[in-house]
């Protein structure tokens, strides 16, 4: 629920300025900046322009039992806006989003009635709903027409605790004690619906009017996932880091010597998305959970071998590598004045197979080589791009100001 309702408030950002029931002009950028103030806070409870109906009204209601029968009017349900995020996670590749998310206490308040043969009362009625879990799953479909539109929100609420007060019951609310506890019930259950089909119905409508406003449209036969990861693709190459050049590096010990030198690999800027991309929020933390691999890479070095000081052989390799993977795990905290942080960063070698030129494979020293090589060469591929991606990756999450970069773009959207 929260998270679509999320990527509408950012798809809003692609719509010309608002305006509310006054006409007075809404721009997008206050409410960034009110988002953003929000989760400033240590407890941030709600969230700004979430299109909650907080009283929300509930139809009247009518439940017989044994000789007696009730009946609720003028009753409506408080404290929906007052939730509190617990949990969001996001399939960006099956474009999905499920959001838990807790409200401390809900009220259903109005006025009952309560008949019998012989006597009759009214009053006022309470009902508190003490720690209430609701659970949305959601789902973005890209339509014929190539608009990215929500489907239904499915939603449930469960509850720890049920409690109840009517007013002016008198007599009968001793004769009726042992019902009252099933009341409570029936009153959850009978509202539960309505909720539900109310804040599915004004939540879908909000994100599809939001939507909308998107002027990008994406082939329904390829995920808008993909389409961004292909221009990363398209980034890798232009910054020239296809064919990519691997540091030389040089192995020694008492016995043997290995100089690796002249490494170039090709095909780097074939990376495709592996597996799933998940997106949560836990903790007022947003994590982002990125595994890419290539296809088959290929490449060439120049290597010389050595047993003691008297016995060498230089020579000349080609080799392919099954494939690269990459994951990232990164985090922002939701309070962007703090920066975010590259938490994990994981790279898997496939196989690694060497045509050797040169001398023939009779030679027992290139026999050494053919066995060797490969692992040294895995070694420092791995040891070329980790540790200075990690390195890198975080001296420019470091350098980053959030708030700042927000502040500056903002403008941007009142324009659009």
């Amino acid at each position: 629920m929260l998270g679509l309702l999320l990527l509408g408030a950012l798809a809003a950002a692609q719509q010309g300025p608002p305006t509310d029931g006054a006409g007075a002009e809404r721009r997008v950028s206050d409410q960034v900046r009110a988002v953003i103030a929000h989760y400033r806070s240590a407890d941030p409870v709600g969230m700004p322009g979430v299109p909650v109906d907080d009283p929300m009204p509930i139809p009247d209601m009518r439940q017989s039992f044994s000789f007696n029968t009730m009946t609720f009017k003028n009753s409506s349900v408080h404290g929906l806006s007052k939730f509190r995020v617990d949990h969001v996670e996001t399939d960006l590749t099956a474009m999905q989003v499920t959001v838990k998310v807790t409200i401390d206490l809900l009220q259903m308040k109005g006025q009952y009635t309560l008949s019998s043969l012989f006597t009759r009362s009214s009053g006022d009625f309470l009902v508190n709903l003490t720690t209430a879990h609701v659970i949305g799953h959601g789902k973005l479909q890209v339509q014929r027409s190539g608009q990215l539109q929500a489907e239904d929100i499915n939603m449930d609420i469960v509850v720890e605790d049920i409690s109840l007060d009517f007013q002016n019951l008198g007599f009968m609310g001793s004769l009726i004690q042992g019902i009252l506890n099933s009341i409570g019930t029936f009153l959850f259950d009978s509202i539960k619906p309505f909720i539900l089909q109310q804040v599915n119905t004004n939540i879908r409508g909000e994100v599809n009017r939001n939507l909308l406003g998107i002027p990008q449209r994406f082939p329904n036969s390829i995920p808008p996932l993909d389409m961004a990861i292909a221009e990363a693709r398209r980034y890798v190459r232009d910054q020239g880091y296809d064919p990519y050049r691997v540091e030389d590096y040089h192995y020694s010990n008492l016995v043997f010597s290995a100089d690796i030198s002249h490494v170039w690999l090709s095909g780097l800027a074939s990376f495709h998305r592996v597996g799933d991309v998940s997106v949560n929020v836990t903790r007022s933390r947003l994590r982002v959970d990125l595994h890419v691999g290539t296809g088959v890479l290929e490449g060439r070095c120049h290597w010389e071998v050595g047993l003691g000081a008297v016995l060498s052989r230089p020579g000349t390799t080609s080799f392919t590598v099954d494939y690269l993977q990459v994951r990232v795990l990164a985090s922002q905290p939701l309070d962007v004045r703090n920066t975010p942080v590259l938490e994990d960063l994981q790279l898997e070698l496939g196989n690694i197979q060497m045509r050797f030129d040169g001398a023939g494979t009779a030679d027992y020293v290139v026999e050494l080589a053919v066995n060797v090589l490969p692992n040294l060469l895995r070694y420092q591929i791995v040891n070329a791009l980790e540790k200075p991606l990690k390195k890198r990756i975080q001296e420019v999450l470091d350098s980053l100001d959030i708030e700042e970069i927000l502040e500056e773009k903002l403008p941007q959207l009142d324009r659009l």
